[in-house]
């Protein structure tokens, strides 16, 4: 089952889906500290998440799924949002310097169109950022959050993923310790839980933040060995 845009956007508007964003974005941050001058796509449910890069970026693009619906910046934004079918996106060849996946793998129609589509919108050089419940987590199995809806996966199955859609894993990171619920003191020691699972148990993050390039090689095609005719002499 997918999670709508609308659902979606009505989880960010509540204090449990306000930390929980404040919480990945942090991370995500730490991965792209700096996108100045850089054309960054957002694809999925991604606009809560672009914030960091909104104003540094030459461009910044929110590309929602037609099957989860229809996501819009604020309207005094200057960047865009549109809608798009995830086997064929609207964009140029290497258009892209980063593109975020959130809330698109794990609920895409076809994970590994998805990604091809990614491949070629992403420059040689660009770099994929994807955020995936973690099926061991417990926001993977709360059906009231977005990350309980579509497939989770564990980081050996996300890196598998991705490399039958020819990129190569250079990180891991995670985020989401702090359990899925609404109370009041729990989202208050937020800081507490990121840091305290971090440490204690890593394996069960409520996301897997996995950062990857294009492995170029493996999309060139393997030259075929020269065969050599062999002739034998009758006896």
């Amino acid at each position: 089952m997918t999670a709508d845009a609308h659902t979606t956007a009505e989880f960010y508007a509540t204090a449990r889906g306000a930390v929980a964003c404040r919480l990945l974005r942090d991370r995500l941050a730490l991965a792209w500290p700096d996108v100045t001058g850089l054309a960054v796509l957002g694809l999925g449910y991604a606009a809560p998440y672009l914030r960091p890069w909104r104003d540094s970026a030459a461009r910044c693009v929110a590309a929602t799924p037609a099957q989860v619906g229809i996501a819009r910046w604020p309207a005094d934004s200057p960047n865009l949002s549109c809608t798009v079918e995830e086997d064929s996106l609207p964009f140029p060849d290497l258009c892209f310097d980063r593109i975020l996946l959130v809330h698109g793998l794990e609920v895409a129609e076809n994970s590994f169109r998805l990604l091809r589509e990614v491949w070629r919108v992403l420059k040689d050089d660009g770099r994929l950022l994807a955020v995936t419940p973690n099926r061991m987590g417990l926001w993977a199995h709360n059906e009231s959050t977005p990350f309980g809806h579509g497939q989770p996966y564990s980081p050996g199955q996300i890196g598998r993923l991705l490399a039958a859609g020819l990129f190569r894993v250079e990180r891991r990171d995670t985020a989401l310790y702090l359990p899925p619920v609404n109370l009041r003191i729990v989202l208050r020691g937020a800081p507490v839980w990121e840091g305290g699972g971090r440490r204690i148990a890593p394996r069960l993050a409520g996301v897997t933040i996995t950062e990857a390039v294009k492995d170029v090689y493996a999309a060139l095609p393997i030259q075929r060995a020269r065969r050599r005719l062999v002739l034998s002499q009758a006896a």
